[in-house]
Parts: C-alpha cells; sequence; structure tokens
C-alpha cells in the first residue's frame, strides 16, 4: 500500500480516535513527510530499520539536528510503526532499538522575584488607550505569573473556567488533552475581578475570558505579541510568556510548595518534568543544604 495513503489513515485515526490534539497531529504529519522524501520512500515496506537509523544519523551530522529534533522526529516515528504494526502493515516497529542522543538539560531562564513584581507594576501603570487595555493587559500579565498557564491555555480560556469565587481556574484540553484546576491566590483573584467589571462595563459576551479592546472576540496571538513587545521596551525586562510559567513554578518552589502539587497544578504528566525547576530555584536550593545535620 502506499505510505501517503496510510499515513492520513494513521493521522485521522490519532485524531478522532486517540484524541491527540490538532498540534500533535500537525507536527506528526510534518515529521513523516520529511521522513518518507527525505528517504525515498514510496512503498511502507521501504522504511527499514537501517534507513530509519541512516536518517537519524544524517539529521545529527548533516542537518545539525539538537538532541530536542531528533528525539521528537523518533517520537513522532516510533508512533506510527507502533500503529502500523497493530494494522498489520509491517511486521516489526523500524524505529525501535535505535540510540538517541540525551537532551541537554537546561535551566528555565525565569524572573526573579524582583523583576516579577516589577513587570506588574509597569503593566497595571503604563499608559495605554483607555482603562479597558490597561487592566486587561495587567490580569494577562498576573495570571501567567500567579497561575503558570500556558500561552495557548490563557487564548483559549473561557470566561465560565474561572471561578473566582472558589478561587480555581479550570484548565480544559491543556497539552495532552488532559483537563486540570489551578488554585489561584486572592492577589488574582482580585485583579481578575476588577477586569471581569471592566469586561462588563466594555459590553464584551464573547466565551473566551481575555477579550479584544476592538471586537468582541478573544484575544489573538498577535495581540498578546504586542503586549509583551510593549512591556518589554517599558519595563527595560527581556520576556516572553513562557517565561512567565517558569517563573511561576521557581517562585513556588521557593514560597515551599511540594514538587508534586506544583506538578499537577502545571499540568505535567511526568513529574520528572517538574524537577528541573528544582534547579532553576536558588532560593529552594539554599534553603534545602541548611538541613544539613552538620550545619
Amino acid at each position: 500500500m502506499h505510505v501517503h495513503l496510510i499515513e492520513e489513515n494513521f493521522h485521522s485515526y490519532t485524531l478522532h480516535t486517540r484524541g491527540f490534539s490538532p498540534d500533535t497531529v500537525r507536527r506528526n504529519r510534518n515529521a513523516l513527510r520529511l521522513f518518507f522524501k527525505s528517504c525515498d520512500i514510496v512503498e511502507i515496506k521501504e522504511a527499514t530499520q537501517d534507513v530509519v537509523r541512516r536518517w537519524i544519523f544524517e539529521g545529527r551530522t548533516r542537518r545539525n539536528w539538537s538532541p530536542a529534533t531528533c528525539r521528537t522526529y523518533h517520537k513522532s516515528l516510533k508512533v506510527f510503526f507502533d500503529w502500523c504494526v497493530r494494522e498489520k502493515h509491517l511486521a516489526a516497529n523500524p524505529a525501535k532499538d535505535i540510540e538517541l542522543p540525551k537532551n541537554a538539560q537546561k535551566i528555565p531562564r525565569k524572573l526573579t522575584r524582583q523583576e516579577a513584581l516589577r513587570l506588574l507594576e509597569v503593566a497595571y501603570n503604563s499608559p495605554s488607550p483607555n482603562r479597558f487595555v490597561r487592566i486587561r493587559n495587567h490580569a494577562i500579565i498576573a495570571t501567567l505569573i500567579f497561575a503558570g498557564l500556558r500561552k495557548k491555555e490563557l487564548l483559549r480560556l473561557k470566561f465560565a473556567e474561572v471561578d473566582l469565587v472558589n478561587l480555581a481556574i479550570f484548565i480544559r484540553c491543556g497539552k495532552g488533552s488532559k483537563d486540570r484546576m489551578v488554585p489561584i491566590t486572592g492577589v488574582l483573584a482580585g485583579i481578575l475581578q476588577t477586569y471581569v467589571a471592566e469586561r462588563a462595563k466594555a459590553g464584551k459576551s464573547c466565551p473566551e475570558f481575555f477579550t479584544s479592546w476592538r471586537d468582541n472576540n478573544a484575544v489573538s496571538v498577535t495581540s498578546l505579541r504586542d503586549l509583551v513587545q510593549d512591556l518589554e521596551e517599558a519595563s527595560g525586562i527581556d520576556f516572553y510568556p513562557h517565561m512567565l510559567r517558569h517563573t511561576f513554578a521557581t517562585l513556588m518552589l521557593e514560597g515551599g510548595c511540594d514538587i508534586y502539587s506544583l506538578s499537577k497544578m502545571m499540568g505535567h504528566t511526568d513529574i520528572k518534568t517538574t524537577t528541573i525547576y528544582l534547579a532553576a530555584s536558588v532560593e529552594h536550593l539554599r534553603s534545602q543544604i541548611s538541613k544539613h545535620p552538620l550545619s
């Protein structure tokens, strides 16, 4: 059977049966098409282990793939070939038993406590066309710093998913199509309550929580990017939305949050993902070393 027909059946299966997110399906599609094109594969039987190994080797040596890129491509291939084995298109998975480079364990970039406070201050006080925009922008930055949402989670957040009475934000279908509940502090609840009042005055009624000023739609990716650029210039702090998620995690650890609870709030499938923030939290490590019995 032609490989592209098999591939389309696989994508349909992962999207509609397995419930993979559109982003994951797109990532798998790009990886598979690159593999098939690079290796001139027309029939599925041509995808042997030697072909897969050589493709990954050439990616590392000739195309300068990073370890993360290499592992991402391999993951897409492995999931696809596992499905091919179950569907009897292949007798064995050709992506198995291939040695991969280890990912570099980089400490995530984050803001200090003082920088986070300054960013919130600038967001609240920076000149804006009107009060609604200023209050909304402050609420967006506060939500990223106080709740650690991912960028897509923030932009897709629905009005009904923010519970200011019970101090919680419900994240529906986050990364990996997982739902989770994120508790929020009274400080963030107060900031969001102020925004909700301004939102009502502006007559906004769209389902999304954070809305555009010009129309009754959700804040766009472009608007968020413009907001970040404006705040960078006004504050002198170089940051991006995901860095505020790193900041949330690090500050939580420094405040004494246990790693298991933080993992749940972050929406991590594997707690090992959360442990990287232990290395980023100098204050947390300093507090732990003081427990040495001879100190």
